[in-house]
């Protein structure tokens, strides 16, 4: 089933549980792949594939090595292993998001598959793999991966083309950052998943030469504006993330530990069942005024992590977000006394158990 068709004869296919882009001409490919990875000029096509292929769980690797699993898979697509690249994901293809955007002669098109919400991670945090002597060694792996595939008119220098790959790196950034996406691994946003992918393709045989793809520049702005949108689509698309879905306490506070369990586990002793305390939290959660205050408590938070605002600064602060939320100012002072003994205490977790008693608090005085 053809999906796209560039005006210079490309097109994109899906192929039951991969999609393809055959090019109709000479093209210089910048992948991420282990499979012909780097920059080259004789690639035929380039593909990215649902490694579930129909399945529950992602099947082992059909080989030793992850560039061999990609070369047989290639093989199954009809492909020449040596002249294609692609990328494997846990997404399906079904929620494959293409954006384009022009300026004049030059035309980007973004094709962006993705997940965040079980391998969201944040740049710096500890990793799971260690490369040694050739060997991948696992230190923990949960699946989940944003691939981005771009297709530029224009033909690039190579400095140009290295160029896109952080303009459109900075774009799938600030589409996290914008839907507050968080990492699984720690309280910060994430600003990717732990296995994304890039692909991107320029068009040898176009009249158009371009040597910059920076914020500079309209390649720049084109690179951004279709990365952005075909990125918040796809994640829609695949996991419902949204300004809708991210409109909950839950969804603003749950990187730093604030979840339904861990609420209904303090509230346990104070509540009649499980399902009442969850009816109080499902109409409670998404309440305007708490939402709104809460988001300003989490990014407090963020800048205290950041080294931005000293804590007992934001302990005045957040006094009068807690007063605002009607959440009772006697939850502070005891990490405001913490915080004034002891010089080594564990800020970020007393500012969020504060808020845990505070929400707990409001649960249980909650009326029908």
């Amino acid at each position: 089933m053809i999906l796209y068709q560039f005006a210079n004869g490309d097109r994109i296919e899906r192929e039951k549980y991969t999609i393809i882009s055959y090019f109709r001409g000479k093209r210089k490919v910048l992948s991420t792949s282990p499979l012909n990875g780097g920059v080259r000029t004789d690639l035929l096509s380039v593909f990215n594939s649902d490694f579930h292929a129909g399945k529950k769980k992602i099947p082992p690797l059909r080989a030793k090595t992850y560039a061999e699993h990609m070369a047989l898979l290639a093989t199954d697509l009809g492909l020449d292993p040596a002249l294609s690249s692609g990328l494997g994901t846990a997404a399906h293809m079904d929620n494959v998001a293409i954006c384009s955007e022009t300026y004049a002669d030059t035309t980007v098109t973004a094709m962006v598959t993705g997940g965040i919400q079980i391998n969201g991670g944040r740049v710096g945090e500890a990793a799971h793999w260690h490369e040694t002597e050739g060997e991948y060694v696992q230190c923990g792996f949960v699946p989940g991966t944003i691939n981005t595939f771009l297709f530029i008119s224009a033909h690039l220098t190579d400095a140009a083309l290295v160029r896109s790959l952080i303009t459109c790196t900075e774009a799938k950034v600030a589409a996290l950052q914008e839907l507050m996406a968080s990492s699984c691994s720690s309280p910060g946003l994430a600003t990717g998943s732990c296995t994304d992918g890039v692909i991107i393709v320029s068009d040898l045989e176009s009249p158009v030469h371009l040597t910059e793809a920076g914020k500079h520049f309209k390649l720049g702005e084109l690179i951004g504006k279709s990365v952005i949108a075909a990125t918040k689509k796809a994640l829609y698309l695949e996991t419902s993330l949204s300004p809708e879905w991210q409109f909950s306490i839950l969804e603003r506070m749950g990187r730093f530990g604030v979840t339904a369990e861990v609420l209904f586990e303090l509230c346990r002793e104070h509540i009649s069942s499980q399902t009442e305390f969850e009816h109080r939290l499902y109409h409670m959660k998404s309440e305007e005024h708490l939402v709104v205050y809460t988001s300003l408590y989490a990014h407090l938070l963020d800048q205290v992590q950041w080294g931005l605002i000293d804590p007992m600064l934001a302990v005045h602060t957040a006094h009068e977000l807690f007063q605002h939320m009607n959440i009772k100012k006697a939850f502070l002072d005891e990490t405001e006394y913490k915080m004034k003994k002891d010089g080594n205490a564990p800020v970020i977790e007393m500012f969020t158990h504060a808020y845990r008693l505070g929400l707990c608090d409001m649960i249980l005085e909650k009326k029908e």
